[in-house]
This record gives structure tokens, C-alpha cells and sequence, in this order.
């Protein structure tokens, strides 16, 4: 009778594990333009990452209030989808603005600082506190908007005839997170 071959790849998976530990930590990728000072954190701060957002900015289409002219765009929220520097899915950004992690680490943000952005929505400084479970961005404190294309409210469109209706306008940015120096 003959004996079936039996492989054994366990001195193989030990050598894959060691070669796994022993890789250095990815390095936090810095943003890819200069940010204005007026936009810079706190120096107690120091860069956690660097995510791309991809998403949209939605608008909605409402009345105003008496003697205030005619009907607006009016922001509603964003809803994007944030990606590291290898590209991998690592969150959401919604309304609040929050930003979450996959792990459900979250934090929600207020504007601190704005800077213009000619034909796309403006390069923001906001301070955040965590409002999730402990894990990738539960020890933020600032947050970046930088590098923003498109996602501006739109021109036209708004009117009498169209109030209620929503706008969902593309955009990309960068947001970048920072957490207290330790």
C-alpha cells in the first residue's frame, strides 16, 4: 500500500511570520502640498496620516428666510470614502463632520480655520474629539482639508421651481490627521 505524501508548509509559515514582524512600520505619508500657516495645528501636535477622499459634497436647494431673496444651495453633507497612501480602505467621512474608521474609532470635527480654494470647496483646520470606540482614530485632534478638487456649491440650478431638490457634487482632498505629541 502506498502512503500518501504529506507536506508540511508549518516551517514555512513561521518563516513568512518572522519576515512579517521584522518589517519596518509603514512611514506616515506628509501631505502632497504646502499648507498656509493660518492652517497649520497646534505645535503640541504631531501627523498621525495622510488620507485621499474620495466622495461627494451634497447640496440641497432650500427657501430662504423673508427678505432674503430667493431660494440657495444650501450644504448638506459630505460622504466620502478615505483611502491611506497604499491605497487601502481605512474609513468614511460624513456629517458632522465625521470622520470613522473601519475599526468604529470616530471623531467629529468644527471648523477652526478656512482657506479659499478657487473652483473647489475650501482648505479647512478643524479641531476634533473622538465620539467612537478606541483604535485608529481615536487619539485625533486635528484634522486637515487640504489639496480639495471640485465638490464647490453649484452656480445654478436653484430656484423656486426646484427647492428641495439635492446637488451631489464630486470631489477629491486630503485629509490629514494629527494627535497630541507623547
Amino acid at each position: 500500500m502506498k502512503m500518501p505524501r504529506v507536506l508540511c508548509f508549518a516551517p514555512l509559515a513561521g518563516v513568512a511570520l518572522l519576515c512579517a514582524c521584522a518589517s519596518p512600520a509603514p512611514t506616515v505619508a506628509p501631505p502632497s502640498v504646502t499648507i498656509p500657516e493660518s492652517l497649520r495645528p497646534s505645535a503640541s501636535e504631531v501627523l498621525q496620516r495622510t488620507l485621499s477622499a474620495t466622495g461627494v459634497q451634497i447640496y440641497e436647494c432650500r427657501a430662504t428666510t423673508a427678505g432674503a431673496g430667493g431660494p440657495e444651495w444650501v450644504f448638506v453633507a459630505p460622504e466620502a470614502t478615505l483611502t491611506d497612501a497604499q491605497g487601502a480602505v481605512v474609513g468614511r467621512h460624513y456629517a458632522g463632520p465625521t470622520w470613522e474608521a473601519t475599526d468604529g474609532s470616530k471623531v467629529v470635527g468644527v471648523v477652526k480655520a478656512k482657506a479659499d480654494a478657487p473652483g473647489s470647496i475650501p482648505w479647512l483646520l478643524l479641531t476634533t474629539h473622538s465620539t467612537g470606540q478606541p483604535g485608529l482614530f481615536a487619539n485625533v485632534v486635528s484634522v486637515q482639508r487640504v489639496a480639495t478638487a471640485g465638490g464647490a456649491m453649484p452656480a445654478t440650478g436653484c430656484g423656486t421651481a426646484t427647492i428641495g431638490q439635492v446637488a451631489r457634487v464630486s470631489y477629491t482632498a486630503q485629509y490629514i490627521q494629527y494627535a497630541p505629541k507623547q
